[in-house]
């Protein structure tokens, strides 16, 4: 596949963006993003505790990680503003543009940091120590882990993998290992896709924006989606049909939902491979309709299985 256009790379100075869709602060925080947060309330979901009051102590759990995750990205816009200004969209952002002091952005993340931590540790220990080693996690990748090759992928998947854990922990459920390891390579395969849109749309300019796609090529982030990808329909596709997962759910009838992952994931592929699109999964998420549609009918059928009896 040939690289697109190469864009000139704009001035370091403030470009003050048009017509925001969103106040500075707010958009700063990325609300968009927080879908990934979902992955809070996997364990509610698995645990069948949907439909019980631990549905309210899941749904706080949730809000502290959008708290935390929105501090987290300031932080990472204040850290990276000057490399923002080099990128065709980013340069938009309220920190790299200028809407937004450096001063006003790092109290509110500051502030967010504690207040969330705080009712993190309301809810409990185990999950406050969770959360506490998220922000941990990313404030060095922030500072190291982005700049180490291949590292700079698995570390933010891990970061998926420890919302999951701490849904978990905040209701008192078991930590499936299935729940663990199909977050993992779902969320690997994500960002590989993200590095693999970031390395072809700005080609010669993409170690300028972020230098560690320098250690990258086409080809190895072709192979280690293709790797990522079958892993993780077989990782699906056990779990469905292991007698564990059986017995809990008293059911054999998940790998119907085998198919809803199969397209999902196709199609996120030809969006990324034929589309070009992929810089930006959250957002793709919930702007492709065939997407957005095929994720409800997937969690609807699993709802249908697990709770139907």
């Amino acid at each position: 596949m040939t690289r697109s256009t190469r864009w000139s790379a704009p001035s370091t100075r403030p470009v003050i963006a048009r017509a925001p869709s969103l106040p500075p602060i707010l958009a700063s925080l990325r609300p968009r993003q927080w879908i990934k947060n979902l992955f809070v309330l996997g364990g509610l979901i698995f645990a069948q505790e949907l439909f019980t009051r631990a549905v309210w102590v899941a749904l706080a759990a949730f809000a502290v990680f959008c708290a935390l995750s929105g501090a987290v990205y300031l932080l990472n816009d204040i850290a990276d503003r000057e490399r923002d200004r080099l990128h065709p969209t980013k340069r938009l952002r309220p920190i790299a543009s200028g809407q937004l002091s450096i001063g006003l952005a790092a109290t509110i993340a500051i502030v967010l940091i504690v207040l969330g931590l705080g009712a993190a540790w309301m809810i409990g220990r185990a999950f406050a120590a969770t959360a506490v080693l998220y922000v941990l996690l990313l404030a060095i990748y922030s500072a190291w882990l982005k700049h180490l090759v291949i590292a700079d992928v698995l570390t933010v998947a891990i970061g998926f993998v420890l919302r999951a854990v701490a849904g978990a922990l905040a209701i008192d459920v078991a930590i499936s290992g299935w729940l663990v390891i199909c977050t993992l390579l779902l969320a690997l395969f994500l960002a590989l896709g993200k590095r693999r849109h970031e390395y072809l749309t700005l080609g010669e300019d993409a170690r300028r924006h972020r230098p560690i796609l320098a250690e990258y090529s086409a080809g190895l982030l072709d192979q280690m989606i293709a790797v990522v990808t079958a892993s993780t329909v077989t990782a699906y596709a056990l779990y469905t049909m292991s007698p564990e997962t059986v017995a809990k759910f008293h059911t054999n009838l998940l790998p119907a939902t085998l198919p809803f992952v199969l397209y999902g994931i196709f199609r996120y592929l030809y969006l990324l491979y034929r589309r070009q699109l992929g810089g930006n999964p959250s957002e793709l998420f919930l702007n492709d309709r065939p997407l957005l549609i095929n994720t409800a009918c997937w969690m609807l059928a699993v709802l249908l299985i697990i709770y139907g009896r």
